[in-house]
């Protein structure tokens, strides 16, 4: 089940952090890099973040999670996060699905993920993502940016 996480809220924002810490581990290891900014987020960091969460749970427990900012019609996400005791049970395909299904005046979507990241590359180019450009955001670390109009998907 997907739904909205009120992440000002302590025990949510610990929640997000309890899989976005081993989560980010798994793609700091695929792209070689221990620098991603979210392996150093804390409980306050998340809840003053801008970002709108959703949360993919599994019964009771939290599985993974999606946050965006969605700002003059173009929604960014920020974060897609699954916890690896749930890695290939299509969660974080739901959760992208989730997003690109909500009712809102989107007209465009982007998304960055490390360029070594075949993994979730693959996932974005599954909803019609098109690879725009590579960003150098460290030395010899780079991030891939994926776009989509909201009329492709």
């Amino acid at each position: 089940m997907i739904q909205y996480l009120d992440i000002t809220q302590r025990s949510v924002a610990k929640k997000v952090l309890d899989v976005q810490i081993p989560s980010y581990q798994v793609e700091a290891e695929i792209i070689g890099f221990n620098g991603i900014p979210q392996l150093n987020d804390s409980v306050e960091s998340l809840m003053t973040s801008s970002e709108i969460f959703y949360g993919y749970f599994v019964d009771t427990s939290l599985a993974g999670a999606i946050a965006f900012v969605l700002e003059d019609n173009v929604l960014d996400i920020h974060r897609l996060i699954v916890h690896p005791n749930y890695f290939r049970k299509g969660i974080g395909e739901s959760l992208v699905q989730y997003i690109l299904n909500l009712d809102t005046a989107v007209k465009k979507y982007i998304v960055r993920t490390g360029t070594k990241n075949i993994p979730a590359k693959n996932l974005y180019k599954k909803f019609g993502f098109i690879e725009k450009e590579d960003e150098e955001v460290a030395p010899n670390v780079f991030l891939t940016i994926f776009e989509s109009d909201r009329l492709t998907l």
